[in-house]
């Protein structure tokens, strides 16, 4: 079972940065048509030289339009991509001043029990996410420039956080069996010592 969960997290990591890769170019193309589009209005380059102003402005360099909305329900799927892999490894950010003091069984017992109460969230958080999928698709709201359908945002994202959800619960009762029988059922079972 570990070696499925396994695979379907890396493989939303996967897609999850390659949505965040093709983001960061779509960001810095956005960003490099605002300033040649700024530079082509500029006193500075119509005094040097109106032509390349001119050449400038005519080829319709500016901002992607709708760069903002894509990179909104672009990082909102990747969040969600990212979060199995996250909670399989153990990778989210921990604060282990006290509990490095305490022994193996009692930091295996504080294990398990975050393991659920964050399952519990993601659970939470999926059940949100679909209500508000449904009331997205059912008033068809859409973004203001590019007026794509807002709910199509909340589909990716809700089939990370499903995805996020399954991995979740295998963690949670994973954490909970290692705790009761002694035996690994987690790719890292021991906490990293930061």
């Amino acid at each position: 079972m570990l070696k499925i969960v396994e695979r379907v997290a890396r493989f939303m990591a996967v897609i999850g940065g390659l949505v965040l890769s093709a983001l960061v170019v779509l960001t810095c193309v956005s960003v490099l048509g605002r300033t040649l589009n700024t530079i082509a209005h500029s006193d500075a380059l119509v005094g040097l030289s109106q032509g390349l102003a001119d050449a400038l402005v005519a080829s319709g360099v500016g901002p992607v339009t709708g760069d903002f909305e894509i990179l909104e329900a672009g990082v909102a799927f990747a969040i969600f991509a990212f979060l199995p892999i996250c909670q399989l490894y153990g990778s989210h950010a921990t604060v282990d001043i006290f509990t490095n003091a305490l022994s193996r069984k009692a930091n295996k017992v504080i294990a398990a029990f975050w393991e659920v109460v964050l399952t519990a969230v993601i659970l939470l958080i999926t059940w949100r996410l679909f209500v508000g999928l449904q009331s997205k698709y059912a008033y068809g709201d859409t973004t203001f420039l590019l007026q794509f359908p807002v709910w199509w945002a909340y589909g990716v994202s809700f089939a990370g956080a499903c995805v996020a959800s399954l991995v979740g619960v295998y963690c949670a009762i994973a954490r909970v069996a290692e705790l009761v029988t002694g035996r690994k059922f987690m790719p890292y079972s021991e906490e990293a010592v930061h």
